[in-house]
Protein backbone atom coordinates (compact mmCIF):
# COMPACT_ATOMS: atom_id res chain seq x y z
CA UNK A 1 0.00 0.00 0.00
CA UNK A 2 2.84 2.34 0.84
CA UNK A 3 4.51 1.61 -2.50
CA UNK A 4 1.28 2.31 -4.34
CA UNK A 5 0.90 5.61 -2.47
CA UNK A 6 4.48 6.61 -3.33
CA UNK A 7 3.99 5.74 -6.99
CA UNK A 8 0.87 7.91 -7.08
CA UNK A 9 2.80 10.80 -5.55
CA UNK A 10 5.82 10.51 -7.84
CA UNK A 11 4.39 12.85 -10.44
CA UNK A 12 3.95 15.60 -7.83
CA UNK A 13 7.69 15.83 -7.25
CA UNK A 14 8.26 17.57 -10.54
CA UNK A 15 11.03 20.02 -9.54
CA UNK A 16 14.50 18.95 -10.65
CA UNK A 17 16.88 20.75 -8.26
CA UNK A 18 19.85 19.99 -10.50
CA UNK A 19 18.28 22.24 -13.14
CA UNK A 20 18.05 25.34 -10.93
CA UNK A 21 21.53 26.60 -11.80
CA UNK A 22 21.13 26.14 -15.60
CA UNK A 23 17.70 27.81 -15.38
CA UNK A 24 19.24 30.77 -13.54
CA UNK A 25 21.96 31.06 -16.20
CA UNK A 26 19.32 30.97 -18.95
CA UNK A 27 17.28 33.70 -17.20
CA UNK A 28 20.33 35.95 -16.79
CA UNK A 29 21.44 35.42 -20.39
CA UNK A 30 17.91 36.13 -21.62
CA UNK A 31 17.74 39.43 -19.72
CA UNK A 32 21.19 40.48 -20.94
CA UNK A 33 20.35 39.63 -24.56
CA UNK A 34 17.04 41.52 -24.27
CA UNK A 35 18.81 44.60 -22.90
CA UNK A 36 21.58 44.45 -25.53
CA UNK A 37 19.11 43.95 -28.38
CA UNK A 38 16.90 46.80 -27.21
CA UNK A 39 19.87 49.16 -26.83
CA UNK A 40 21.31 48.19 -30.22
CA UNK A 41 18.01 48.71 -32.04
CA UNK A 42 17.43 52.06 -30.31
CA UNK A 43 20.89 53.30 -31.30
CA UNK A 44 20.40 52.07 -34.85
CA UNK A 45 17.04 53.86 -35.06
CA UNK A 46 18.47 57.13 -33.75
CA UNK A 47 21.36 56.99 -36.23
CA UNK A 48 19.06 56.05 -39.14
CA UNK A 49 16.00 58.24 -38.68
CA UNK A 50 14.28 56.75 -41.70
CA UNK A 51 14.02 53.39 -39.93
CA UNK A 52 13.43 54.70 -36.39
CA UNK A 53 9.81 53.60 -36.08
CA UNK A 54 10.52 50.24 -37.73
CA UNK A 55 13.33 49.47 -35.31
CA UNK A 56 11.09 50.39 -32.36
CA UNK A 57 8.42 47.98 -33.58
CA UNK A 58 10.99 45.21 -34.17
CA UNK A 59 12.37 45.84 -30.67
CA UNK A 60 8.95 45.36 -29.04
CA UNK A 61 8.33 42.11 -30.93
CA UNK A 62 11.78 40.69 -30.12
CA UNK A 63 11.34 41.56 -26.41
CA UNK A 64 8.12 39.54 -26.29
CA UNK A 65 9.66 36.65 -28.25
CA UNK A 66 12.87 36.40 -26.20
CA UNK A 67 10.98 36.67 -22.90
CA UNK A 68 8.67 33.78 -23.72
CA UNK A 69 11.47 31.69 -25.24
CA UNK A 70 13.81 32.27 -22.30
CA UNK A 71 11.02 31.53 -19.81
CA UNK A 72 10.17 28.27 -21.58
CA UNK A 73 13.81 27.11 -21.69
CA UNK A 74 14.35 27.99 -18.02
CA UNK A 75 11.21 26.19 -16.87
CA UNK A 76 12.07 23.11 -18.98
CA UNK A 77 15.33 22.81 -17.01
CA UNK A 78 13.53 22.86 -13.66
CA UNK A 79 10.42 20.81 -14.37
CA UNK A 80 10.67 17.07 -14.84
CA UNK A 81 7.15 15.71 -14.82
CA UNK A 82 5.07 12.95 -16.22
CA UNK A 83 2.05 13.69 -18.36
CA UNK A 84 -0.23 13.50 -15.32
CA UNK A 85 2.10 15.77 -13.36
CA UNK A 86 2.19 18.33 -16.15
CA UNK A 87 -1.61 18.31 -16.31
CA UNK A 88 -1.79 18.90 -12.56
CA UNK A 89 0.83 21.64 -12.74
CA UNK A 90 -0.93 23.44 -15.58
CA UNK A 91 -4.23 23.17 -13.74
CA UNK A 92 -2.80 24.63 -10.54
CA UNK A 93 -1.08 27.45 -12.40
CA UNK A 94 -4.24 28.25 -14.33
CA UNK A 95 -6.32 28.31 -11.15
CA UNK A 96 -3.81 30.46 -9.27
CA UNK A 97 -3.40 32.89 -12.14
CA UNK A 98 -7.12 33.21 -12.71
CA UNK A 99 -7.71 33.85 -9.01
CA UNK A 100 -4.85 36.15 -8.05
CA UNK A 101 -3.62 37.68 -11.30
CA UNK A 102 -6.60 38.05 -13.56
CA UNK A 103 -5.86 41.75 -14.19
CA UNK A 104 -2.23 40.96 -15.03
CA UNK A 105 -3.24 38.19 -17.43
CA UNK A 106 -5.85 40.45 -19.01
CA UNK A 107 -3.18 43.10 -19.58
CA UNK A 108 -0.80 40.48 -20.97
CA UNK A 109 -3.36 39.19 -23.45
CA UNK A 110 -4.29 42.77 -24.33
CA UNK A 111 -0.59 43.50 -24.96
CA UNK A 112 -0.41 40.59 -27.39
CA UNK A 113 -3.59 41.84 -29.07
CA UNK A 114 -2.10 45.31 -29.44
CA UNK A 115 1.08 43.81 -30.85
CA UNK A 116 -0.68 41.85 -33.58
CA UNK A 117 -3.82 43.94 -34.20
CA UNK A 118 -1.67 47.11 -34.32
CA UNK A 119 -4.13 49.95 -33.62
CA UNK A 120 -0.92 51.88 -32.92
CA UNK A 121 2.79 51.12 -32.79
CA UNK A 122 5.82 52.22 -30.82
CA UNK A 123 6.77 55.68 -32.07
CA UNK A 124 3.19 56.70 -32.92
CA UNK A 125 1.49 59.75 -31.44
CA UNK A 126 -1.82 58.77 -29.83
CA UNK A 127 -4.68 60.42 -27.95
CA UNK A 128 -6.27 58.33 -25.21
CA UNK A 129 -8.33 59.19 -22.12
CA UNK A 130 -7.31 62.85 -22.21
CA UNK A 131 -3.62 62.09 -22.75
CA UNK A 132 -1.64 62.82 -25.91
CA UNK A 133 1.94 61.80 -26.63
CA UNK A 134 4.37 59.37 -28.21
CA UNK A 135 4.19 55.64 -27.52
CA UNK A 136 7.66 54.70 -26.26
CA UNK A 137 6.98 51.14 -25.09
CA UNK A 138 4.33 48.41 -25.36
CA UNK A 139 5.10 46.17 -22.41
CA UNK A 140 3.61 43.03 -20.92
CA UNK A 141 1.37 45.03 -18.58
CA UNK A 142 1.27 48.66 -19.70
CA UNK A 143 1.73 50.99 -22.63
CA UNK A 144 4.07 53.88 -21.81
CA UNK A 145 3.42 57.26 -23.41
CA UNK A 146 5.55 60.41 -23.16
CA UNK A 147 3.39 63.53 -23.51
CA UNK A 148 4.42 66.92 -24.89
CA UNK A 149 5.47 68.03 -21.39
CA UNK A 150 7.88 65.05 -21.20
CA UNK A 151 5.79 63.23 -18.58
CA UNK A 152 5.88 59.42 -18.68
CA UNK A 153 2.34 58.02 -18.57
CA UNK A 154 1.67 54.30 -17.99
CA UNK A 155 -1.69 52.95 -19.19
CA UNK A 156 -2.80 49.32 -18.60
CA UNK A 157 -2.99 47.39 -21.86
CA UNK A 158 -6.54 46.15 -21.35
CA UNK A 159 -7.91 49.72 -21.24
CA UNK A 160 -7.11 50.13 -24.93
CA UNK A 161 -9.51 47.30 -25.75
CA UNK A 162 -12.39 49.08 -24.00
CA UNK A 163 -12.03 52.70 -25.17
CA UNK A 164 -11.41 54.73 -28.30
CA UNK A 165 -7.80 55.56 -29.14
CA UNK A 166 -6.74 58.02 -31.85
CA UNK A 167 -3.44 57.54 -33.73
CA UNK A 168 -1.96 60.60 -35.44
CA UNK A 169 0.65 59.07 -37.75
CA UNK A 170 -0.15 55.33 -38.03
CA UNK A 171 3.42 54.08 -38.27
CA UNK A 172 4.78 56.93 -40.41
CA UNK A 173 7.47 59.41 -39.43
CA UNK A 174 5.54 62.32 -40.93
CA UNK A 175 2.38 63.51 -39.20
CA UNK A 176 -0.38 65.97 -39.98
CA UNK A 177 -0.45 69.13 -37.88
CA UNK A 178 -3.42 71.51 -37.74
CA UNK A 179 -3.04 75.25 -37.04
CA UNK A 180 -5.95 77.63 -36.43
CA UNK A 181 -5.95 81.43 -36.63
CA UNK A 182 -8.86 83.82 -35.98
CA UNK A 183 -8.99 87.17 -37.74
CA UNK A 184 -11.61 89.94 -37.80
CA UNK A 185 -14.58 89.56 -40.13
CA UNK A 186 -13.61 92.73 -42.04
CA UNK A 187 -9.99 91.71 -42.63
CA UNK A 188 -8.57 90.73 -46.02
CA UNK A 189 -8.97 86.96 -45.69
CA UNK A 190 -7.31 86.26 -49.04
CA UNK A 191 -4.18 88.07 -47.87
CA UNK A 192 -4.36 86.25 -44.53
CA UNK A 193 -4.69 82.89 -46.29
CA UNK A 194 -1.60 83.62 -48.36
CA UNK A 195 0.38 84.71 -45.30
CA UNK A 196 -0.56 81.55 -43.42
CA UNK A 197 0.38 79.33 -46.35
CA UNK A 198 3.70 81.13 -46.82
CA UNK A 199 4.48 80.73 -43.11
CA UNK A 200 3.83 76.99 -43.21
CA UNK A 201 5.83 76.44 -46.40
CA UNK A 202 8.76 78.49 -45.07
CA UNK A 203 9.18 76.30 -41.99
CA UNK A 204 12.15 73.94 -42.09
CA UNK A 205 10.10 71.26 -40.31
CA UNK A 206 7.54 70.83 -43.10
CA UNK A 207 7.30 67.56 -45.02
CA UNK A 208 7.42 68.62 -48.66
CA UNK A 209 6.08 65.41 -50.18
CA UNK A 210 2.55 66.06 -48.90
CA UNK A 211 0.33 69.07 -49.67
CA UNK A 212 -0.44 72.14 -47.57
CA UNK A 213 -4.13 73.06 -47.28
CA UNK A 214 -5.67 76.26 -45.85
CA UNK A 215 -9.43 76.39 -45.20
CA UNK A 216 -11.56 79.39 -44.24
CA UNK A 217 -14.91 79.69 -42.48
CA UNK A 218 -16.72 82.23 -40.33
CA UNK A 219 -17.92 81.47 -36.84
CA UNK A 220 -17.91 82.36 -33.15
CA UNK A 221 -14.57 82.58 -31.35
CA UNK A 222 -14.56 79.77 -28.72
CA UNK A 223 -13.74 81.93 -25.70
CA UNK A 224 -17.19 82.82 -24.39
CA UNK A 225 -17.11 86.35 -25.85
CA UNK A 226 -19.67 85.49 -28.57
CA UNK A 227 -17.61 87.42 -31.10
CA UNK A 228 -17.75 86.42 -34.76
CA UNK A 229 -14.47 86.02 -36.62
CA UNK A 230 -12.93 84.34 -39.64
CA UNK A 231 -11.25 81.04 -38.85
CA UNK A 232 -8.27 80.04 -41.00
CA UNK A 233 -7.26 76.40 -40.60
CA UNK A 234 -3.94 75.24 -42.05
CA UNK A 235 -3.16 71.56 -42.44
CA UNK A 236 0.39 70.44 -43.16
CA UNK A 237 2.70 67.54 -42.39
CA UNK A 238 5.77 67.69 -40.17
CA UNK A 239 8.72 65.64 -41.45
CA UNK A 240 9.19 63.85 -38.10
CA UNK A 241 6.55 63.68 -35.35
CA UNK A 242 9.23 64.52 -32.79
CA UNK A 243 9.27 68.03 -34.23
CA UNK A 244 5.51 68.55 -33.83
CA UNK A 245 5.83 71.19 -31.09
CA UNK A 246 8.75 72.91 -32.83
CA UNK A 247 6.77 73.01 -36.09
CA UNK A 248 3.73 74.53 -34.36
CA UNK A 249 5.83 77.17 -32.61
CA UNK A 250 7.65 78.07 -35.82
CA UNK A 251 4.43 78.44 -37.84
CA UNK A 252 2.61 80.51 -35.19
CA UNK A 253 5.62 82.77 -34.78
CA UNK A 254 5.86 83.37 -38.54
CA UNK A 255 2.12 83.98 -38.93
CA UNK A 256 1.99 86.44 -36.02
CA UNK A 257 4.91 88.44 -37.46
CA UNK A 258 3.35 88.42 -40.94
CA UNK A 259 -0.04 89.58 -39.64
CA UNK A 260 1.58 92.46 -37.77
CA UNK A 261 3.66 93.44 -40.78
CA UNK A 262 0.63 93.55 -43.11
CA UNK A 263 -1.84 94.98 -40.59
CA UNK A 264 -4.08 91.91 -40.32
CA UNK A 265 -6.03 92.15 -37.07
CA UNK A 266 -6.63 88.93 -35.15
CA UNK A 267 -9.76 88.20 -33.10
CA UNK A 268 -7.80 88.59 -29.87
CA UNK A 269 -6.66 92.07 -30.84
CA UNK A 270 -10.25 93.08 -31.62
CA UNK A 271 -11.24 92.50 -27.99
CA UNK A 272 -8.74 95.07 -26.79
CA UNK A 273 -9.97 97.83 -29.09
Amino acid sequence: MELALLSNLDFIKFIDLSGLFPALIIAIVTLLVMRFTKGFLERFGEENTRYRLLTKQVSVFTQFLMLFLGGFLAMSRILAVSQDGMSLFIGLIAFGVSWASKDLVASLMAGLTLLFDRPFQVGDRISFAGHYGEVVDIGLRTVRVVDLDDNLISIPNNQFLQSVVSCANAGNLDQMCVFQFYIGCNEDFELAERLVRDAVVASRYMFWQKPVVVHMKEGVVPNGAERFAILLTAKAYVMDNRYESAFASDVHRRVKKAFRRHGVVTAGELEWR
